[in-house]
């Protein structure tokens, strides 16, 4: 019986993130299958680097992946960090939404990021259904109510000129209950200050999206196919001119770190391709 469950690290209480002081988390994608033993691994490995918490995401790219809230609770147990369990309007009705908030604060996992999900491509659609039974501002709402630390995505589209759009979603975001938001990759100075001088009166912690680049190849793709990311001309110059580019990609990473710790209220590093290794040379 549940009243009969000894007190372990399994049921401790995780401090939910991005609440006042500046705090880092590290983006996560679960693996795709049942075996989550290699993840948690690389994660251990990372204990002696300076971040607080995981940031969890919910099948990427519309792929299927381990539950991001299974993810969540393995990590916390394993690692003593807190994590972030993203929840998307994508792939559940109100019914299992509603569960899925429960669940998570039923197994310490406090903070969630709402977002609607990435969109299921063409060739999946014939047997992939995208579900929406709740809007972002409704399922914010859910989230607060079930006691959580809500948090969104601030995604300004700079390919479509979308900032002042995207501001005005924030807006709604907010008014709905949003805690936090966390923007897409950012990569230089500029368009850092582009964000920051739009937001001046949304008053939630800003937390900012670091995506390092690791190939010329990359930093274009990312650029040119990915919706919402802008890598400036420069950087792209830089890295297709460096002899090393990993190091030139963590090297701007570490450059993006060090302007949020100046004037956002958090950053989120999400390491490309699972490359977790290349966090020694961005946090340290």
């Amino acid at each position: 019986m549940m009243s009969n469950l000894s007190s372990n690290s399994e049921n401790m209480e995780y401090r939910p993130m991005y609440t006042g002081k500046f705090s880092v988390s590290i983006e996560v994608v679960p693996p795709s299958g049942s075996d989550a033993g290699d993840l948690l691994s690389t994660l251990l490995s990372l204990e002696n680097l300076p971040f607080d918490g995981f940031s969890v995401a919910t099948n990427p790219v519309a792929k299927p992946c381990m539950s991001a809230m299974a993810v969540c609770s393995l990590v916390q147990k394993h690692t003593g960090k807190p994590s972030v369990l993203h929840v998307t309007t994508r792939d559940h009705n109100r019914l299992s939404l509603q569960g899925e908030l429960w669940g998570a604060k039923a197994l310490g996992v406090n903070t969630v990021m709402i977002c609607t999900g990435d969109f299921v491509s063409l060739k999946d659609r014939g047997i992939t259904t995208t579900v929406r039974d709740l809007d972002v501002y409704a399922l914010i709402g859910m989230a607060r109510e079930s006691n959580l630390r809500t948090g969104v995505v601030l995604d300004i589209h700079p390919e479509l000129n979308g900032l002042k759009k995207a501001v005005k979603h924030l807006e709604k975001k907010v008014d709905a209950g949003a805690q936090f938001a966390v923007t897409q990759p950012v990569y230089d100075e500029e368009g850092a200050e582009l964000i920051l001088n739009a937001t001046t009166h949304i008053h939630i912690p800003l937390i900012m999206g670091i995506l390092p680049l690791r190939t010329p190849r990359h930093a274009e793709f990312l650029h040119q196919k990915v919706a919402g990311i802008s890598v400036p001309e420069k950087l792209r110059e830089r890295m297709a001119k460096s002899v090393d580019p990993v190091k030139e990609g963590a090297g701007n990473a570490k450059e993006m770190l060090a302007l949020a710790k100046n004037r956002f209220q958090g950053a989120c590093i999400m390491p490309p391709f699972n490359h977790y290794e290349v966090l020694t040379d961005i946090v340290n």
